[in-house]
């Protein structure tokens, strides 16, 4: 389980952990959030998003939001994506969830292997959303946004199954991409998108 040991390795100060969701699907944004927990008031259960139930990432995601010194979001839109790839538009949606706490902090613990060229000092932790309890937090809350938007996004595009697969490439998703095209939510520059664009 996640714990504490690196946000108190790398500095006294505040440190947030950064997390996003959404760099594999066909469609939609990628969102990341940032995250400073209180320590002294630290909800239980944090985990990497993907190991916990859609009903427990829905209530951690509320005792984060009321319990958490700051917490940001920060998305990158499709078209950021096809214009400068799916890995800068990442970094960008990270940088704009920093920017979006409204304390500063001494250093940022990224989800990953790599971390944005930013202005903080930072440190990479791979697999860090099953290892360090602030980036655990964040891809709680970086996944509920991202998922709440594909739902909303289903409901004007109802073909391709959002509500479910949110935007990743599903059979149902990748069948009413061949039988409707894209929409102006899918990525054209993945593949299985592109490909259809030369059919």
């Amino acid at each position: 389980m996640p714990d504490f040991l690196h946000e108190l390795r790398h500095h006294p100060g505040l440190v947030a952990g950064v997390d996003e969701a959404g760099r594999g699907p066909l469609a939609g944004p990628v969102v990341a959030a940032a995250v400073i927990l209180r320590r002294e008031d630290c909800p239980e259960g944090l985990n990497d998003s993907k190991q916990l139930s859609a009903a427990r990432r829905a209530v951690l995601e509320g005792e984060i939001k009321a319990r958490a010194l700051c917490w940001g979001l920060g998305i990158a839109s499709v078209e950021e994506i096809d214009s400068i790839n799916i890995l800068w538009a990442t970094m960008l949606a990270m940088t704009r969830a920093v920017e979006a706490l409204t304390h500063d902090c001494a250093h940022v613990l990224v989800d990953g292997n790599r971390c944005p060229q930013w202005r903080w000092a930072s440190t990479a932790v791979v697999e860090g959303d099953a290892k360090c309890l602030s980036i655990a937090a964040a891809s709680i809350l970086a996944k509920e946004a991202r998922d709440r938007m594909m739902v909303e996004a289903a409901a004007a595009h109802p073909h391709y199954g959002w509500e479910s697969n949110k935007g990743y490439g599903s059979p149902k998703h990748l069948a009413a991409l061949r039988e409707h095209g894209p929409t102006p939510l899918h990525r054209r520059s993945f593949a299985p998108v592109a490909q259809l664009s030369l059919l």
